[in-house]
C-alpha cells in the first residue's frame, strides 16, 4: 500500500506545468450561453441530417467551400455562425435551420 506522500509525489509527476483554463472557459460559456444554445441545436440538426444522407464532414466542407476543420468546429456546437454560413448549411444539407430556431 502506498503512503500519502508517494501518492502526492506520483500526482505531481503528472501535473501540468501550465495552469488550468477551466474557470476562464466556464466564464466564457456562461457569458455566451444564449448563442451557444442555438449553435449546439444547429450542430445536432446537422449531424442528424448528415447521418441520414451518409455525408462526411469532408464532403460537406467541399459543398460549402470551406475547410473540413471549420465544419468540425461547427459540429462541436461552439461556433458563432454567420447568416452566410447558415444559408450555406441550409443549401448543402437541404435543412431549413432558421425555421426551426423560432
Amino acid at each position: 500500500m502506498r503512503t500519502t506522500n508517494e501518492i502526492v509525489s506520483k500526482l505531481r509527476e503528472h501535473q501540468s506545468l501550465t495552469p488550468s483554463k477551466w474557470r476562464e472557459n466556464a466564464e466564457w460559456r456562461m457569458a455566451n450561453k444564449s448563442w451557444l444554445r442555438y449553435s449546439q441545436h444547429i450542430a445536432m440538426m446537422m449531424l442528424d441530417k448528415m447521418e441520414e444522407l451518409g455525408m462526411t464532414q469532408k464532403r460537406l466542407s467541399e459543398l460549402m467551400g470551406c475547410s473540413q476543420q471549420y465544419v468540425s468546429k461547427v459540429l462541436k456546437g461552439q461556433e458563432n455562425l454567420s447568416l452566410e454560413t447558415l444559408a450555406k448549411i441550409e443549401r448543402c444539407l437541404q435543412l431549413p435551420i432558421l425555421n426551426h430556431l423560432a
